[in-house]
């Protein structure tokens, strides 16, 4: 058996063994991700936006 063969006859054991999660499960945590990358991309929106008039009103533009 070539080792390409051989690897391949691994991967496709070891992906066997894998406890895939259920559907129900991946679709609560893709909304955890999503509902948190919300939350930290207004927490540096706003930071963004504060900082950016406070240099602005430094700089008198």
């Amino acid at each position: 058996m070539g080792p390409v063969v051989r690897y391949l006859s691994e991967v496709r054991t070891e992906l066997s063994k894998v406890v895939w999660p259920k559907r129900q499960e991946v679709i609560k945590l893709t909304l955890m991700v999503i509902i948190i990358s919300v939350i930290v991309g207004l927490y540096v929106g706003g930071l963004d936006f504060i900082f950016t008039r406070l240099l602005s009103t430094l700089l008198g533009h």
